[in-house]
This record gives C-alpha cells, sequence and structure tokens, in this order.
C-alpha cells in the first residue's frame, strides 16, 4: 500500500529548513484507486468465468466485500461490466496473440488479459505502457508463477494492433 502521509521533521525550531514539501496524495490516491478497481473487477471476471453469473449479481458480490470501498467504483462499474459485455470481441483480439485456445487460459489469465485489453480499447487516457504494467502487476499479484510474462507478451502484442499509432510514437522516441 502506498503511504501518502506528510514526512515530518526534524528540525529545530527557528531553523531556516523548508516545509515538507506536500506529497502527491492526489495522483497516488487516484493510481491506488483504479488499482484497486482492477483487482476487484479481476476477482469479478473470475467468478463470471467460471459460473456466467449476471453482472449485477456478481458487481453486489464485490461490492459487499469490506474492502471495496478504496476504491474508483467507476472505473471498476466499466471494466467489470464493459469485459463481461464485450467479452467475444476482447477474446477475438486476444486470440492472434495468444498459444493457446481461449478456453485453455487459466482463469486469472484470462481475466487479467481481458481487463487489459478493455483498457486498450475504452480507455484512451490511460497510456498503454500504464495498461501493460499494471495487467503485469495483477498477474503478478493473482496469477500462477511465470503468468505475469504471458501477459506481458500478449498486452504488447495486443496494444501494437489497437493502439498502433501510440505504440509506434512511443518506439519512435526510443531510437
Amino acid at each position: 500500500m502506498i503511504d501518502t502521509e506528510l514526512p515530518s521533521t526534524t528540525d529545530a525550531p527557528g531553523t531556516d529548513a523548508a516545509p515538507p514539501k506536500p506529497a502527491k496524495a492526489a495522483k497516488t490516491s487516484q493510481k491506488s484507486l483504479r488499482r484497486r478497481s482492477r483487482e476487484l473487477a479481476l476477482q469479478g471476471l473470475y467468478e463470471w468465468l467460471l459460473s456466467r453469473e449476471k453482472t449485477s449479481v456478481i458487481s453486489s458480490h464485490m461490492r459487499e466485500q469490506a474492502n471495496f470501498d478504496p476504491c474508483d467504483a467507476e472505473h471498476f462499474d466499466a471494466l467489470l461490466g464493459g469485459c463481461i459485455d464485450e467479452a467475444a470481441q476482447i477474446d477475438a483480439a486476444l486470440a492472434r496473440h495468444v498459444d493457446r485456445k481461449i478456453s485453455e487460459l487459466s482463469p486469472v489469465e484470462h481475466g487479467v488479459l481481458m481487463i487489459g485489453v478493455y483498457e486498450l480499447m475504452h480507455c484512451i487516457d490511460i497510456p498503454y505502457r500504464v495498461v501493460i504494467n499494471e495487467a503485469v502487476e495483477l498477474a503478478k499479484s493473482f496469477g500462477g508463477t511465470d503468468g505475469h510474462k504471458f501477459v506481458n507478451g500478449v498486452i504488447d502484442k495486443t496494444a501494437a494492433d489497437l493502439r498502433a499509432v501510440e505504440v509506434e510514437a512511443a518506439r519512435a522516441a526510443r531510437r
């Protein structure tokens, strides 16, 4: 968890030490809220992939969790509902870059990949590198030992398809 408290100063009173700079709480807080919404959406997608329960039922399950409150509820709703509603299109985008049938993916990897592809398709305000990084972090936290490597490769290749201009610009800037 990211600590957003201001550091305390140990300077003696009367010194000319500058006051501590305020932490970037708004940006840090927003990022952690989005990360939490991704985690909850992944848990909801896992439930959906195993049960095919209605989105509203799964959303209710997730919202009943004691740790739901510290999340970006709007982003959670978009991810969970969007991934379920657009599962066929998302899976079609993934199918080009996975080395096996979509049905053979673990539910955790599948859910992480769905979130990543949904964000690439619809969350243009999130840079593609952030989408990749967040997907990798989800896979590290919830997936198998080397699942994050697989997720990284698939989302990177999918980003090149879905956000070709952004990816090419970033690659050109590195040259």
